[in-house]
């Protein structure tokens, strides 16, 4: 088992910054890929970004492209979401994911575990 928990939301203007953070417990990290999902009120979760077990491969929705990024540190069992040029419309709680297939994936379904989610405002 992994246990996930999520860090660094807040409220921020747009055009702003945040860098959240996902530490994990539990199993061993680097046996799982990972993925930040959002989910804004009265909206379905939606995939953010993902990242394979290494690192080598990451992917990202197209309404974040660009200005998000996704990294992994297997020595310290993290994963963090650095969002740059934050809109309104990315406001949402932020999940951190984690899969034992090798490579990340789009869907939802396909994660065993989840954080507890950390909010992200972005004001105009």
């Amino acid at each position: 088992q992994v246990q996930l928990v999520e860090s660094g939301g807040g409220l921020v203007q747009a055009g702003g910054s945040l860098r959240l953070s996902c530490a994990a417990s539990g199993d061993t990290f680097s046996a799982y890929s990972m993925a930040w999902f959002r989910q804004a009120p009265g909206k379905d979760r939606e995939f953010v970004g993902g990242i394979s077990r290494t690192g080598f491969g990451l992917g990202y929705a197209d309404s974040v492209k660009g200005r998000y990024t996704i990294s992994r540190d297997n020595a310290k069992n993290t994963v963090d979401l650095q969002m740059n040029s934050l809109k309104a419309e990315d406001t949402a709680v932020y999940y951190c994911a984690a899969s034992r297939a090798y490579w990340y994936n789009r869907r939802d379904s396909e994660y065993d575990y989840w954080g507890q989610g950390t909010q992200v405002t972005v004001s105009l």
